[in-house]
């Protein structure tokens, strides 16, 4: 079977893992100015939070995902990982801005350097979990929150590009080429240890919003998940096409996959790469309004899960 005629479109969301879901949700609206897009469960176990949070429009490609796990160990890092989850942001004001912001929190980081021929500023969440700011020049449109204790014009402007890391490339590079249809761009040297060498891909027609970056790193152990790290990445699959298509696209690949799932908010397929990277590729409707307005501190359920609205409610602790 070839691959499906259309083409993914950019990062949808990232998901990470709390063991103090409370700090999280702290951290990405306090700190980060994020909007509480919904508040939901996590629709495989519902003893534990799911919090989605986005632009001032929750659209699709701004979302930052947290899932709880209360009292979880942390993340083992290593290869076979997602290893940083970038958010985008618009100029070099903007990132003097968040360093000066970042300390004043009292918040580390690392000084706002170039990486790949852009700006960037590294920092860790409450939790561990690595992220960066990356200066997009202001491509796009921006959705800002007015509710954010964050300046409209320094406010996040979606997600950036997700960087994995794996012992050995050429497994994922089919993956990400055959499986995905993504680019292969160009490579280089990874920051820190210039040993090793990272390797971009597009999605769609690239840009901040729409790359992978595959650090290799033969010299570590194998990631465990934790605390701090990342579950899974979510690439877009934009309206008006078939996620069964990219399901039966995958088998045909050798790729098992979940096939589709719906989440109510989206349909999605789960597929966990050759070096263990699970990735999702989610639709971008019907969207985090489909039962009404936004709403992040209400619990919003799933049609299927209403019925059991009391019981959910009763065992979830209070953020």
């Amino acid at each position: 079977m070839t691959r499906p005629t259309y083409q993914l479109t950019g990062v949808h969301h990232v998901s990470a893992l709390s063991a103090h879901i409370g700090h999280s949700h702290d951290f990405y609206t306090r700190v980060l100015g994020l909007r509480p897009v919904i508040r939901t469960v996590n629709q495989d176990d519902t003893r534990m939070y799911h919090l989605f949070f986005g632009d001032g429009a929750g659209t699709p490609g701004s979302d930052m995902t947290v899932f709880d796990m209360p009292r979880a160990a942390r993340e083992r890092r290593g290869t076979s990982s997602i290893s940083r989850t970038a958010f985008r942001v618009a100029g070099a004001e903007t990132l003097a801005w968040w360093a000066e912001r970042l300390a004043s929190l009292g918040v580390a980081h690392g000084a706002v350097t170039q990486r790949n021929g852009r700006a960037v500023l590294d920092f860790d969440d409450v939790e561990g979990t690595r992220l960066s700011l990356v200066d997009d020049g202001g491509a796009g449109a921006a959705f800002p929150w007015d509710d954010s204790p964050v300046p409209a014009e320094h406010q996040l402007r979606g997600l950036g590009y997700t960087t994995i890391t794996v012992p050995v490339l050429a497994p994922t590079d089919r993956f990400l080429t055959e499986g995905l249809g993504l680019g292969r761009s160009h490579a280089y040297p990874t920051e820190g240890d210039e040993a090793f060498t990272t390797h971009v891909y597009t999605i769609g027609e690239g840009g901040a919003h729409a790359e992978v970056h595959v650090q290799v790193r033969d010299d570590l152990p194998r990631a465990s998940y934790g605390a701090g790290g990342v579950h899974h990445v979510a690439l877009r699959v934009p309206d008006g096409t078939r996620p069964a298509e990219w399901a039966e696209h995958l088998d045909a690949e050798g790729f098992r996959n979940s096939g589709v799932v719906d989440r109510h908010y989206f349909k999605s397929v789960y597929v966990r790469e050759p070096n263990h990277i699970l990735f999702e590729l989610a639709t971008d409707g019907p969207g985090f309004a489909v039962d009404g307005l936004l709403d992040g501190e209400r619990l919003s359920l799933p049609p299927f899960l209403e019925p059991r609205r009391a019981e959910i409610e009763a065992r979830l602790a209070p953020l």
